[in-house]
């Protein structure tokens, strides 16, 4: 079992809640993915050397990226794929299942919460991620949704939890 007082998760929102979409030119998005990676240095900075990242379009995939990104001038961290069910990126397009794909061989595990898709199989993928970590990073912009109830899980459950806020301009 990996202690969880060195591992660090992370949420956030898909392209439909980002002002940008899917345009990751976008100067919003190129700011927030350099926030991303300056919370991720100083997390490994504090001592995490694991990350569970949910896999998710959007947020979750730019966060994955920079950790792999400081895996390979570190080498000692470990990146977890959090998968919510084994059709996660079955209804995407290709380009965003090859993407997927490529990352989840660059992770050093796969963790499938269930294999069917379910109402709840998110949320259950969220709980997992707080409860095997200690440090919850997200991007929300204070909306309802999946990343709100994750912090707010993560907030119960007494962890340490650090928001970006989504870049408007």
């Amino acid at each position: 079992m990996r202690a969880p007082q060195i591992s660090c998760s992370f949420s956030g929102h898909r392209p439909e809640k980002l002002p940008w979409g899917e345009n990751e030119r976008d100067e919003r998005c190129v700011a927030l993915k350099a926030d991303i990676r300056q919370l991720v240095e100083k997390a490994y900075d504090d001592g995490y050397r694991h990350f569970i990242c949910g896999m998710a379009r959007g947020c979750d995939t730019y966060f994955c990226e920079e950790v792999l990104r400081l895996r390979d001038r570190v080498q000692d961290i470990t990146v977890e794929a959090a998968i919510p069910c084994l059709s996660q990126s079955s209804g995407w397009t290709a380009d965003q299942q090859v993407r997927y794909q490529d990352l989840l061989a660059l992770c050093n595990y796969r963790t499938v919460v269930q294999e069917k898709y379910d109402a709840g199989c998110m949320h259950r993928r969220n709980r997992y991620m707080v409860d095997h970590s200690q440090l919850l990073l997200a991007v929300h912009d204070g909306s309802p949704g999946g990343t709100r109830y994750t912090i707010e899980y993560a907030l119960r459950q007494r962890r340490d939890v650090l928001v970006l806020p989504v870049p408007e301009n």
